[in-house]
């Protein structure tokens, strides 16, 4: 079969590629298609043509998979936030690992490296702990919306339809999160529609209102309502954070981040606390973190326990060690591992990040952990330099961002060569890459994936690794 552009064929899924989408080889030829389960067959439109593979758009399914199950969520086949819920959760993680297997061993040419089986999330279902809700002035209609032609292309805050920056869909229940962002998200929908100011529109740049990001505590079950506007009108904005937090007696924040940036990111450039605090505290563990507006932390609270728990696990500190935290974030690795090691130094590149690591660190009355701000290949050598670090680093541990290390970095991790190295990674194709480099020096014991983002293709690692 010779496969065009622009044409549309029948094709069954015989497998789900990493990135979540469903594969087909007729004749031999990879196409990866969207929203499809192995075992459909499919009526496809080639988007895409390349010369070993392409990537096609589902019209229809022909034939149901038997693996094939109704998702809980009434928008999984149309937005991006949870694209895997027509898979039951244990097929999930079956996947999971075999993608973790397939970068280490095809990325990474590595061979032989154990893989665990996936630790699950306990919550399957309202386990985000942050969602964001872009605002539209024309709303992207759904299938069954389109047949009414009653129904107006109006207001909407929602999600994105994967793929684009300007269609949302207006989301009125969504599954992921906890059950009360769904009635503050509806009171935030009404309030905007009476209001008479008109959303951002990311084409034209023009309007008011731009984005919802709620957060919530898992420990002491509060909410942090973060409104984000392009320019600054704290008459109408204060209106809508007493009308919230009359209503609602667990909402323990109200902000107003305000930008006229034109890409779409929801932090502001001027921040205003309309009501209470401007953080809510979490808990992992024992130890408390103050969140701040636009502070990360992990989406999934109690799955993220179970990460930090296995990456104790793998340090194995005896309180006598010195450990290196590199991507350190606002500090809730070192914090964990606080009473367990000697010193523990992170290094991280975000101001605002450090800043709260610091925070973080006081409020938990923690002395043994210092944070340094600035690039990694800048820092590590002054610190090794400074304190008199060489080749007395005990543990390392490395949290990158999805894109894994710079090179540079992987050459001063492998001149220290610490004794020891946890690797935690989002994403296994760097992951793969990087332990690749790695090798040169250490021994991989073994890779624990985590599942912080059920019905969705992402998933967490940790790798151990010894010097040789």
């Amino acid at each position: 079969m010779t496969l065009k552009k622009r044409k549309a064929y029948e094709l069954e899924i015989i497998d789900l590629a990493f990135g979540g989408k469903g594969l087909a080889k007729p004749d031999g030829f990879p196409v990866f298609i969207d929203q499809c389960v192995p075992g459909d067959v499919v009526f496809a439109k080639i988007t895409k043509k390349k010369k070993s593979w392409a990537q096609g758009k589902l019209i229809k399914i022909i034939k149901e998979s038997s693996l094939r199950q109704e998702g809980k969520c009434q928008y999984c086949n149309f937005c991006g936030g949870c694209k895997w819920q027509q898979l039951g959760y244990d097929l999930q993680l079956k996947y999971k690992k075999r993608h973790v297997i397939e970068s280490i061993e095809h990325i990474g040419r590595l061979k032989g490296v154990r893989v665990n089986d996936v630790l699950p999330s306990d919550n399957i279902f309202e386990y985000r702990n942050k969602m964001e809700f872009s605002c539209s002035s024309k709303r992207w209609l759904l299938p069954e919306e389109l047949a009414d032609q009653e129904i107006k292309k109006d207001f909407g805050i929602g999600l994105h339809v994967p793929g684009t920056f300007d269609k949302v869909i207006d989301i009125k229940q969504c599954e992921i999160m906890p059950s009360l962002g769904n009635e503050i998200l509806d009171d935030v929908r009404k309030f905007i529609i009476k209001s008479g100011l008109p959303a951002y529109h990311l084409r034209s740049h023009e309007g008011f209102w731009r984005f919802l990001m709620l957060r919530h505590s898992a420990a002491f079950d509060t909410w942090m309502v973060n409104i984000v506007t392009k320019e600054k009108n704290i008459d109408v904005v204060q209106q809508l954070a007493d009308m919230l937090s009359k209503k609602y007696s667990n909402i323990a924040s109200v902000m107003n981040n305000i930008t006229d940036a034109k890409s779409g990111v929801s932090t502001g450039k001027e921040e205003v606390c309309l009501y209470g605090r401007d953080y809510i505290k979490e808990k992992l563990g024992e130890f408390e973190f103050k969140i701040s507006a636009n502070s990360f932390f992990q989406t999934n609270t109690r799955a993220c326990e179970k990460l930090y728990t296995k990456v104790s696990e793998y340090a194995a500190l005896q309180g006598r060690e010195i450990v290196v935290d590199l991507y350190s974030g606002t500090g809730t690795i070192p914090i964990w591992l606080s009473d367990q090691a000697k010193m523990i130094y992170g290094i991280e590149i975000v101001k605002s990040a450090v800043i709260d690591a610091k925070l973080n660190a006081r409020l938990n009355n923690i002395d043994n952990c210092e944070f340094l701000e600035g690039d990694i290949k800048d820092v590590l050598p002054l610190l090794k330099k400074n304190l008199g670090l060489n080749q007395i680093i005990d543990v390392m541990i490395i949290d990158p961002p999805r894109t894994g290390m710079h090179k540079d970095v992987v050459k001063q991790v492998l001149a220290i060569a610490p004794g020891k190295i946890v690797y935690v990674s989002c994403n296994p194709a760097t992951l793969a890459r990087d332990l690749e480099m790695l090798e040169l020096k250490y021994e991989i014991k073994e890779i624990q994936p985590v599942d912080m983002f059920p019905h969705t293709y992402h998933i967490e690692s940790i790798a151990l690794l010894h010097r040789l």
